[in-house]
């Protein structure tokens, strides 16, 4: 009993020691209750109490003395807490069985790269080797020539002068198309605008459409051009609108759209312009050889001869 008596002050007295120092306390505690253990083994070895008795009473006791100790924590924790001090959690004791099961888990991770490595020494399926396709023959370049220009015999239907220009005409031309083709021209100075009404011209239907003054124009009617004079070409007697006008000797296909010239290249149409002139008898030819409807007869002017067509 006296030596309870002692154990019990000797927890008291670490209500006012820190955290380290009351487990260090605990540790002596622990040990006491592992020498009294030993005495009553030994007491029980002597025969003096009957050792169903000795081991109840050594419970007992333990289970008594481990609970003034949980209490004396308890109570210290309380204090240092009101006094402004950090508690700092001690670790837990692993639990047993803890450690078999984390080893078959480190097993598995060491047989995976062995899985790892197998899959990796397994053989790769060979790919197909694809054969070689053969090359798409190359488009042969057109001539840049007449046959590149879309030219129609086109007939006015409307004419009027540009709402936001007083040097250009606004047309409607019917070149045997769904609808008409709207048209601007520069021709205000050149013909009154009474002689445009009902009139048949010659059309370069395939120029990328170009806005003008707010409107975009679709074709470009063909003339006849000098510095001081400008003539509307006329197709010849007979001609309709949509009649395709043709120049003998160049027969390829026009393109689908003449693009302008830009600072990368220069138009098909202005590198044909220098052949497009008339000749002696007004006619509109092409390296000299003149423009036609077929069957029907030649495109001219109305007087200019020698001069380029634009």
């Amino acid at each position: 009993m006296l030596t309870r008596v002692c154990l019990f002050r000797s927890l008291s007295r670490t209500m006012a020691l820190s955290a380290a120092e009351l487990e260090a306390r605990s540790v002596e505690a622990d040990k006491i209750i592992q020498t009294l253990t030993e005495k009553i083994a030994a007491i029980k070895a002597m025969g003096t109490l009957p050792a169903n008795i000795q081991e109840t009473i050594l419970k007992q006791e333990n289970s008594q003395l481990r609970k003034q100790v949980e209490a004396l924590k308890t109570e210290l924790t309380t204090l240092e807490l009101r006094n402004g001090k950090t508690q700092v959690a001690l670790p837990k004791p692993p639990k047993k069985g803890a450690a078999k099961k984390e080893a078959p888990k480190k097993a598995e991770q060491q047989e995976k790269p062995k899985n790892e490595n197998q899959k990796k020494d397994k053989p790769k399926k060979e790919k197909k080797e694809k054969k070689p396709q053969p090359a798409k023959a190359a488009e042969p370049e057109k001539p840049v020539d007449v046959s590149r220009l879309l030219m129609k015999v086109g007939k006015i239907i409307d004419c009027k002068k540009h709402p936001d220009a007083d040097a250009l005409y606004l047309e409607q031309i019917e070149c045997g198309e769904d609808k008409p083709r709207t048209v601007i021209s520069g021709l205000v100075k050149h013909v009154p605008l009474e002689e445009m009404q009902n009139r048949m011209v010659v059309l370069l239907c395939n120029l990328k459409p170009a806005k003008m003054r707010g409107i975009v124009s679709e074709a470009m009617v063909m003339c006849a051009s000098t510095p001081e004079k400008v003539e509307i070409l006329a197709p010849p007697a007979g001609a309709v609108p949509g009649d395709l006008v043709k120049v003998p000797g160049f027969e390829g296909e026009p393109d689908e759209l003449i693009k302008p010239t830009s600072k990368k290249a220069v138009s098909v149409f202005e590198q044909v312009a220098p052949g497009l002139k008339t000749n002696d008898k007004c006619q509109a030819t092409f390296n000299d050889v003149a423009w036609e409807v077929a069957g029907k007869g030649f495109v001219t002017s109305a007087s200019l001869t020698n001069v380029q067509v634009k």
